[in-house]
């Protein structure tokens, strides 16, 4: 039995593979790539950055729970400039796609690292509206689809390279935000960012994290985060990049057939810095065991009950 073939192909960006790793948490690949060789990767989708350093939220920021883990950290990070002339040069060096992740808190501020990137020679940018961890920018931007297609417009007016928006699943109908980006111009569609979560400590009785509040990741969030893909895939036209909980390769083949062309995988790294390399594997497996000639055939091949 021959062995399927992994590559896939996301907003005309062919990856190797359908693995991608989410932004947040593989920081620049620094660290990782002293464990393997970040070639195995189908993309790396970088640390969030924003215009200016950042120093991100005070301590405590990130906490475990049950099937996953919240996290408050508050896009630290370099800032653009840094991360181009820094950061970029060592990712170019691996066979993989680089994915920057940004966040502002003016449009006028996508505009411009959009402009930056591009130039910079990344192969996509995500465009983060549904950050929950900061006061201003994101978390509005992907609550309301008047402001997330206003984002995504300036987003594609200033990037010469396709423009993947992240979607927040804190939000009442995620396919009316979905519906806003697509008729905006976006290239693809990333989800899900992180739930909003909770945590208190009932001995001190205060919240465990420090700004209250935090994204919740992890394995606990995989139905929510098929379910919205499902839902997307049927609303829109444009390829989706599925992300939420993947912890292992039939995770990973859950998003895929409810439609995403491409998984990321994020939280799964803090307890296995190897993860992405078993999922690929075990999905590679996967396909195989079903007699697929290629990875991508599994994009949208749930079959749904008919009620």
């Amino acid at each position: 039995m021959t062995n399927p073939d992994l590559s896939v192909t996301l907003a005309g960006v062919t990856l190797k593979n359908p693995i991608v790793m989410a932004s947040g948490t593989f920081g620049f690949g620094r660290e990782y790539g002293q464990l393997y060789d970040l070639s195995e990767l189908g993309g790396i989708c970088v640390k969030g950055l924003t215009p200016r350093r950042r120093e991100g939220n005070p301590a405590p920021r990130i906490a475990e729970t049950p099937m996953g883990m919240l996290n408050s950290v508050g896009l630290q990070n370099p800032g653009v400039d840094d991360f181009i002339t820094c950061e970029l040069p060592f990712l170019r060096r691996y066979d993989t796609a680089v994915i920057a992740n940004i966040s502002g808190d003016t449009p006028e501020e996508y505009g411009e690292m959009c402009e930056k990137l591009s130039q910079a020679g990344v192969d996509m940018i995500e465009v983060n509206i549904s950050c929950p961890n900061v006061k201003a920018g994101g978390m509005a931007y992907g609550t309301r689809p008047e402001l997330a297609a206003e984002v995504t417009e300036i987003a594609k007016k200033h990037a010469t390279v396709p423009v993947m928006v992240k979607l927040s699943p804190n939000v009442t109908d995620i396919t009316e935000i979905a519906r806003a980006v697509e008729d905006a111009g976006a290239d693809a569609i990333s989800l899900i960012n992180t739930l909003r979560g909770m945590r208190i400590d009932v001995n001190t009785r205060r919240p465990v994290l420090k700004r209250n509040t935090g994204g919740l990741s992890g394995p606990a969030i995989l139905p929510i985060a098929v379910r919205m893909v499902w839902e997307v895939a049927n609303a829109v036209k444009l390829p989706l990049l599925g992300l939420g909980g993947v912890s292992k390769g039939e995770d990973a083949a859950q998003l895929l057939l409810a439609g995403a062309s491409a998984v990321g995988v994020g939280t799964a790294c803090f307890a296995d810095p190897f993860a992405p390399l078993t999922i690929r594997d075990e999905l590679a497996a996967l396909a195989q065991a079903q007699g697929l000639a290629r990875i991508s055939e599994l994009t949208g091949a749930v079959r749904p009950w008919q009620n």
